[in-house]
């Protein structure tokens, strides 16, 4: 071996180090005592919530991590968590007091510059909170993070998607979603392979309808946010409410009541006005999993338990942060590999 060769190689990181410089852990940890700390000034209160759960996502794009535990000597499948949503959902029917949660979340083949299978989510609700009053306190949390003023900046869903990809995204039909899609080069993708026997013609058409739109708005809107102004995208479409309230906006289209922050280009946080009505969620989670049978995923057990919390819900506004993609954008980090000490691949 040359003189060079063991310079280097005696210079070389070794296999079991950290993707995260102890500067950064130093960073991360004081950016972590600066959440708490706002918090604890709004006296919001700090809950911790079981990681592993009997109930899964339902989510269609959400594909949750299964366990397999030993439970009273059976054996029993668990979920961890996507979120902690439902079991803090369960924490504000019963204690109907502001709380949050810094927690790691789990979703199964997510890996990339901005995905890791484990991940740090920060999630906070208010009771009596409209969305507009979640966005102000939102823009506290940055303007208290980054420490100096913050102006976001609120872009429509609809106004972004014209803007950006020129067509209107509720009232365009798939035909024309498609033919956008295949001009700007969005090929290999085809979400038409879908059973039209296994539900009715209209849904099915609706949820062909919004994969197009998911695909259109990551490729060629999301790329344009928050590079000026950290940007909330507001108004979404009625297909993505989720666990949110639908509303008619002012042109009479049937819009879900949520925002996504972005930050240079990358989704950072996601709000709903929450859904109060156990009924209608079921009926959303029910439709989730036939959309899931109709993509050969398996049927994820729905959580009872956020059923029956969701009718004693107050009205209430909730927002999950990822942690690892704002600290990302904070201090200038290329990677989430950069923020977090060892990625599913080195773990």
């Amino acid at each position: 071996m040359s003189q060079s060769s063991s310079i280097l190689n005696s210079h070389a990181k070794p296999t079991y180090a950290p993707t995260m410089t102890l500067a950064m852990a130093q960073r991360r940890a004081q950016f972590m005592s600066e959440i708490r700390q706002f918090f604890e000034r709004r006296q919001v209160l700090e809950v911790q919530t079981p990681l592993l759960s009997q109930a899964g996502n339902t989510d269609t794009f959400l594909q949750s991590v299964a366990a397999k535990v030993t439970y009273q000597d059976r054996p029993h499948t668990y979920y961890l968590h996507t979120s902690p949503e439902f079991a803090m959902k369960r924490l504000l029917a019963s204690w109907q007091v502001p709380i949050y949660q810094i927690c790691p979340v789990f979703r199964d083949n997510e890996i990339g510059v901005r995905h890791n299978i484990e991940f740090t989510m920060l999630e906070w609700y208010q009771p009596h909170y409209s969305l507009d009053d979640m966005a102000a306190e939102l823009n506290e949390l940055l303007e208290a993070l980054y420490g100096h003023p913050v102006v976001m900046s609120h872009y429509r869903y609809v106004d972004a998607f014209m803007d950006f990809v020129g067509i209107h995204p509720l009232t365009a039909n798939l035909t024309a979603l498609q033919a956008v899609a295949e001009d700007r080069g969005l090929l290999g993708f085809d979400f038409n392979d879908i059973d039209t026997n296994a539900g009715t013609g209209a849904n099915t058409e609706e949820n062909r309808r919004q994969n197009w739109l998911d695909l259109l708005f990551s490729h060629a809107v999301e790329p344009h946010l928050g590079h000026d102004l950290p940007t909330l995208i507001i108004d979404y479409p009625p297909a993505t409410a989720a666990l949110a309230k639908t509303a008619i906006d002012k042109e009479g289209n049937t819009i879900a009541k949520r925002f996504e922050l972005y930050i240079n280009g990358i989704e950072i946080a996601n709000a709903y006005d929450e859904l109060t009505d156990g009924q209608t969620l079921r009926i959303r989670f029910e439709q989730d999993n036939r959309l899931r049978a109709r993509h050969n995923l398996p049927q994820m057990p729905i959580d009872e338990h956020l059923l029956a919390a969701s009718d004693d819900l107050l009205p209430a506004s909730g927002i999950a942060v990822g942690i690892d993609r704002l600290l990302m954008v904070i201090t200038g980090a290329g990677s989430v590999e950069e923020v977090i000490p060892f990625p599913s691949g080195k773990a």
